[in-house]
């Protein structure tokens, strides 16, 4: 049943009334999702898809292994997986109950621009935004945001269960029948070719992320919603049984990072035997992406472990990571605009197909450093990051102060 209509004209969370586990979370959330999205920045989209074996920078025993054991044990698919729980959270803290139709109109708004914000940043400047396809997603969880929490966490979690049992089957299929699930590899040349355009000057570049954003962006709003949604859902209804608040029995958290803990054990062994087995071999019989098609296991331990760490008194990862969190929509841009100036934009050194894994992961630490360090110095000065304020402004369609009163 929805709640009795409310016309209240809707603000803005002061920021001094924001959750701070949200707030951490969603700070080591963006900075854990530019550890996977480095390569995607600095290879072409054919190598990551479908060609990992034509990388001019092979997964071998070596550093250029370690670095990639790194990101597919610790990194791959597990921050993107907590982003997208904490925008369900979002889609109730800006929406509010379905009978609040101010803020309904808020929510409707914040959508819209979140689209347009997606499509200037995919096309513009990498074809890897997930923006638009969060757009899209929340026009759905939108929708049941006013349902209780117990079966939001049972759809959520259900579809979400069932959808990686899903993609394992197709894994293990295609580990043991690979002749038959093949599609064939890119054509000869397509690598090398799809760098040299990356490397010839914003036109050549425009064009490939042009390419890669149109089949990228068509499977992430055609198929990947389906994937998104149950997560958002998954998100929102933990918040709402007090999940991200640190009000759930300790006992549930410690369950949660055991089980966490053993899944990414095995996980890290089964992918270093594939990495010491080489390209292009199937070392474990189609275990290893079995068990990496169960991200939401980890997830729920690292979420779990900041909360409590958050909750029971580690002031200095709230110093860390709040600030980071409160400015995730800056930082996930800025990311953006860091890593295509080096790699491929006409201003930049266009180093694009040059930068092996080793210091691709030298430059995901500098850019995290970076934003640790600007983060909490910018909200020392204003009220949110300069790209929350346009969004917000857009969306509540009234100015909004940024700089903090003196």
């Amino acid at each position: 049943m929805r709640d009795q209509i409310t016309t209240a004209e809707p603000n803005p969370v002061a920021a001094n009334q924001r959750i701070v586990t949200l707030d951490v979370l969603r700070g080591a959330a963006v900075l854990g999702i530019l550890a996977v999205n480095a390569a995607a920045f600095a290879l072409p989209m054919v190598i990551l898809e479908s060609a990992p074996d034509q990388s001019p920078f092979p997964a071998v025993v070596g550093t250029s292994g370690v670095a990639q054991w790194a990101v597919d044990v610790f990194f791959r698919q597990k921050f993107v997986t907590l982003f997208s729980m904490l925008f369900g959270v979002s889609i109730f803290l800006v929406g509010g109950e379905r009978g609040d139709e101010a803020k309904g109109r808020v929510l409707r708004r914040r959508l819209m621009f979140l689209a347009l914000f997606g499509l200037i940043h995919g096309l513009a400047f990498w074809y890897g935004d997930i923006l638009l396809l969060y757009a899209w997603s929340g026009l759905f969880v939108m929708l049941m945001r006013s349902m209780p929490a117990k079966p939001l966490i049972w759809i959520g979690a259900g579809a979400t269960v069932l959808l990686a049992t899903l993609q394992a089957g197709l894994m293990m299929t295609m580990a043991h029948f690979p002749e038959a699930m093949s599609e064939g590899g890119p054509a000869d040349g397509a690598v090398a070719a799809s760098i040299a355009a990356y490397q010839s000057g914003w036109a050549g570049a425009a064009l490939e992320n042009l390419k890669a954003w149109a089949f990228a962006q068509g499977a992430s709003l055609l198929m990947y919603v389906f994937s998104t949604v149950p997560l958002m859902m998954l998100g929102l209804g933990l918040f709402k049984a007090g999940f991200f608040h640190g009000r759930v029995p300790t006992r549930v958290y410690a369950m949660l990072m055991a089980g966490g803990a053993a899944v990414l054990a095995l996980l890290g062994v089964l992918e270093w035997l594939e990495i010491q087995a080489g390209p292009g071999v199937e070392a474990t019989g189609g275990w290893a992406a079995v068990v990496a098609s169960y991200p939401i296991i980890i997830t729920l331990a690292y979420a779990s472990a900041l909360i409590l760490a958050t909750t029971r008194g580690v002031v200095w990862l709230r110093k860390v990571l709040a600030p980071v969190g409160r400015m995730a929509f800056t930082n996930y841009l800025t990311q953006t605009l860091i890593m295509t100036t080096i790699f491929y934009m006409p201003w930049g050194p266009r180093l694009f197909g040059q930068v092996d894994y080793p210091m691709q992961w030298a430059i995901v630490v500098g850019v995290w450093a970076l934003q640790l360090i600007w983060s909490p110095l910018w909200l020392s000065k204003f009220t949110m990051g300069p790209f929350e304020w346009l969004w917000r402004r857009l969306s509540y369609g009234r100015d909004l102060p940024l700089r903090r009163a003196a």
